[in-house]
């Protein structure tokens, strides 16, 4: 009895002995390890010679197989992804036709690959339609990726079945991953390649050719930067430098516009790369709606065919600058993150501008000297037959008798390779005969034909006999031998095949390079919160429990001397106002307190409120100590344009000019501005340039007039010189600085409302530290004297109360008297208010003020001539 069973059972033998322990978190790493190289190598990055992912790669090999080339018609979708999947690309149909469907998008791909015909998706982020319904063919730029590839010049591989043959690498006759950039997430990486414009790209490649030494910044003399297929403008070089030299970046992209500012209006003509024009207007339309900003009245999308064109319509007297910024910041500028990462021999490297033409030239000699090779052997088979051919020509009649008296086609191949001998045989007729060795009695040449020209010989026709067919094969003979001595030479010189390769790239180059789409504008710096914010002059509240805010000039309409003014801020219980000064939003302000610090922030930092609100409080602005309050108020468009010194008063009648070079480093908790006495505090301080006349004024209605020379320059730490000789319990009120190209008068106001101006010529100038002149009555009526400014024509005056009134009068209202005088009545005050601070609004403000007002007041009647014909219109149905 037979069995097939083993004789005996030996323990570990079969499958059992395959099997191995291992830590399963070693197993993990391992496996983990090969997915993550599979995707990077087999899916989302691409090869660094011809610029492409795999899924792309096999898409445009499916298609030349197929015959689906720029010259062809164009093929179903459906059809293309399905031949791609089925035989090169098993990862199922929506990737493939995704891929596919990129590749034929004008607003992803800076050259295109593959024509479309039908909806292959919008800048709108509207998805291709249905494979179904679109067709597709090679675009003829794509067609010179596939160039050659039937010339043994890259590698194949088995397909994923072992059917088939594909491409690991594509010729390439560009540099396409430049060209048309490419973008993935693999495993732990990414990659994030702009396009370019494709002359730059050639022409830099052509510079490496030239100058194998050439740096970075040489070849950035060709390739200027990326060039997007949706244009727009690339804000600086820096970036680009910085991506081109290391293979990482961060690139600002930014929106094409026009600003149309007598038709109040934004036009965006271009959108950043990879923007959708649908998000973005809704974007806009969404921070509008929500306050975030103003001054836009209506969006419409005019976009056709042509290009792209979104209007953004300005409300009437919206400032466009301010709007523009606004846009800037959030939503027409993009950054581009370039990580310019690809494959190199299987491995992910980063590299530069110069190492990523160095490998596709490097490819690109491969497959030329390939082909070249290929192209040698095929000219050389064909030089092989054609000298057959000729010599078959010169003995034709010896090969033809040849022919004709072999038994069988093999016979005849065999004698002409002089491998066979055929006896004479008499007997044969003579319409047979058999190979006598002679031919009118001339002995038969011996052949030596090899197999390819044998086989060549017997298949020719008769026709080819004539004497014009052995001409045309000595020109083809004689054209060969030249195509082989050229194709020698390319191979056995490096200069010749770059030559080759140069003019290649230079024929592309005038077949399908462009324009440039994408500018360059200056980097003015990032948009900082101060470009967002509209320039207007301000009135800057603050009161004694530190209280501050903000309101338009435009809010407080001058009115004649004497008024009550209107409410100015919401105090609370026992608060008062310590001071009120007039800015421009965009001003650098320096407060200085009674505690002799100087702090520093910009006027718009100060929240803009409404003039019944209390403020915020300062503490969130300005670090002060207990007690501390604003006294004076210096503002100037940029700190660092002063020239000059800044000059301070205490209330004990000291005096000191301090260089502004020594501000120019205020920290968030203030610096010393000046020295004070224990019972003393910092009152006044005006911007000098050395050439001024100063006038002090005390609360008891003294003044003294001296050049500003008398004060000699000190640091921030020292406490000045006497400035006015006080008696009694006198303070000092204020300082005024005299411009003698503007100031006229000088204007004294009271604690009780009253003031008056006086003219610059009745203030004689004198040594400092003098007891002065009277300047005003600070009687019972009066009280004392709570500001003193120099004004001139134009000027207006804002005057605040303890309470919160607020008054605003022309200077020129109020009347001119002499020194030693009463005064008239400025502001109208409640039994126990008092007026708490003075500033002078300068002509350039209250002229801006005024046309701002007939803006307002034209836009208010546009409003209610809208109403009235709603209302018309209402009435009619």
């Amino acid at each position: 009895m037979s069995s097939d069973a083993p004789d005996s059972f030996e323990p570990g033998a079969g499958i059992a002995a395959e099997i191995k322990n291992a830590r399963i978190e070693d197993e993990m790493e391992q496996s983990y390890i090969d997915y993550a190289m599979s995707v990077i190598a087999g899916r989302a990055l691409p090869d660094v010679r011809d610029g492409l992912k795999p899924v792309h790669r096999r898409i445009l090999y499916a298609m030349h197989e197929a015959g689906v080339t720029a010259h062809s018609s164009h093929r179903k979708s459906s059809s293309i992804v399905g031949e791609t999947m089925g035989d090169y690309h098993p990862h199922g149909d929506s990737a493939i036709y995704d891929a596919l469907a990129r590749m034929a998008q004008d607003f992803s791909m800076r050259y295109p690959l593959v024509d479309g015909q039908g909806n292959f998706g919008s800048v709108d982020g509207d998805p291709p339609a249905a494979m179904r319904y679109t067709e597709a063919r090679m675009a003829p730029i794509a067609e010179e990726l596939l160039k050659d590839i039937d010339k043994d010049t890259v590698d194949f591989q088995s397909n994923y079945d072992d059917r088939k043959q594909e491409p690991t690498v594509l010729p390439s006759s560009f540099p396409n991953l430049l060209v048309n950039g490419s973008s993935g997430i693999a495993v732990g990486m990414s990659t994030n390649i702009p396009p370019h414009n494709l002359g730059e790209v050639i022409d830099a490649t052509v510079e490496l050719i030239e100058n194998p030494d050439a740096t970075v910044s040489d070849l950035m003399d060709h390739v200027k930067g990326p060039d997007f297929p949706t244009g727009a403008n690339i804000v600086g070089r820096n970036a680009v430098h910085k991506a081109y030299k290391t293979g990482r970046g961060r690139i600002r992209v930014r929106a094409d516009y026009e600003v149309e500012e007598e038709e109040g209006r934004i036009i965006i003509n271009e959108l950043p790369y990879q923007e959708n024009k649908a998000r973005l207007i809704e974007r806009i339309a969404d921070d509008v709606n929500a306050g975030k900003i103003e001054g836009i009245r209506d969006i419409r999308d005019e976009s056709d065919r042509d290009g792209i064109r979104v209007v953004i319509e300005l409300k009437r007297g919206a400032m466009a600058e301010v709007v523009k910024n606004q846009l800037l910041d959030n939503h027409l500028e993009s950054t581009f993150g370039v990580i310019n990462l690809a494959l190199v021999d299987g491995q992910p490297q980063v590299l530069t501008l110069k190492e990523t033409l160095q490998h596709y030239l490097d490819h690109r000699r491969d497959v030329v000297r390939r082909r070249s090779e290929y192209e040698l052997g095929e000219a050389e088979d064909r030089a092989h037959i054609l000298e057959g051919r000729l010599k078959a020509l010169e003995n034709i009649d010896a090969v033809v008798e040849t022919i004709r008296n072999s038994e069988s086609r093999d016979d005849a191949k065999a004698a002409l390779r002089g491998e066979v001998v055929v006896e004479v045989d008499e007997r044969r007729s003579s319409a047979r005969r058999t190979w006598s060795g002679e031919v009118d009695g001339e002995p038969l040449p011996s052949f030596d034909f090899s197999e390819d020209q044998a086989n060549h010989i017997v298949a020719m026709q008769l026709g080819s006999l004539t004497s014009m067919e052995a001409a045309e094969i000595e020109d083809e003979y004689e054209e060969v031998e030249n195509t082989i001595e050229r194709l020698e030479a390319i191979l056995a010189d490096q200069d010749e095949l770059d030559a080759v390769i140069e003019e290649e790239l230079l024929d592309i180059k005038d077949e399908y390079a462009d324009d440039r789409r994408t500018s360059f504008v200056a980097n003015t710096g990032e948009v900082t919160r101060a470009d967002l914010i509209a320039e207007e002059d301000v009135v800057v509240v603050v009161s004694e429990d530190d209280y501050i805010k903000r309101m338009p000039v435009s809010r407080f309409r001058a009115q004649r001397r004497g008024g009550k003014g209107i409410i100015g801020t919401d105090l609370k219980e026992g608060d008062s106002v310590s001071s009120v000064f007039v800015a421009n939003t965009h001003d650098d302000l320096l407060c200085f307190t009674n505690h002799g610090q100087v702090y520093q922030l910009k006027a718009y930092q100060v929240p803009e409120m409404s003039r019944t609100a209390r403020g915020k409080s300062a503490v969130n602005l300005l670090d002060f100590d207990d007690g501390e309050e604003i006294t004076a108020v210096v503002n100037c468009d940029d700190l660092e344009e002063i020239e000059g010194y800044l000059t301070m008063v205490t209330q004990n009648g000291y005096i000191k000019r301090t260089h502004v070079d020594n501000f120019q480093n205020i920290l968030s908790t203030g610096i010393i501005a000046t020295k004070l006495d224990e019972d003393d505090e910092l009152v006044d301080v005006e911007v000098t340039d050395g050439t001024r006349d100063l006038v002090i004024g005390s609360e008891q209605g003294m003044s003294i007039r001296f050049h500003e020379d008398e004060v000699r320059a000190m640091g921030r730490s020292a406490r000045g010189v006497r400035g006015i000789k006080l008696e009694g319990d006198d303070k000092v009120a204020g300082v005024a600085a005299i411009d003698q190209d503007h100031h006229s008068w000088i204007l004294t106001v009271t604690e009780n409302g009253y003031g008056k101006r006086t003219d610059l010529d009745a203030y004689r100038a004198q040594s400092r530290n003098g007891k002065g002149l009277i300047d005003i009555k600070a009687n019972e009526r009066n009280g004392p004297v709570c500001a003193i400014n120099t004004v001139g024509e134009g000027d207006h005056l804002v005057v605040m109360s303890d309470e919160g009134q607020i008054v605003r009068t022309p200077v020129e209202d109020i009347s001119t008297v002499g020194r030693n005088t009463m005064g008239v009545i400025v502001m109208d005050l409640d039994a126990g208010d008092a007026v708490a601070s003075v500033d002078v609004i300068p002509p350039k403000m209250t002229t801006e003020d005024e046309e701002l007002e007939d803006e307002e007041a034209a836009e208010a009647e546009d409003e209610e001539a809208a109403e009235a014909e709603v209302e018309a219109v209402a009435e009619d149905d």
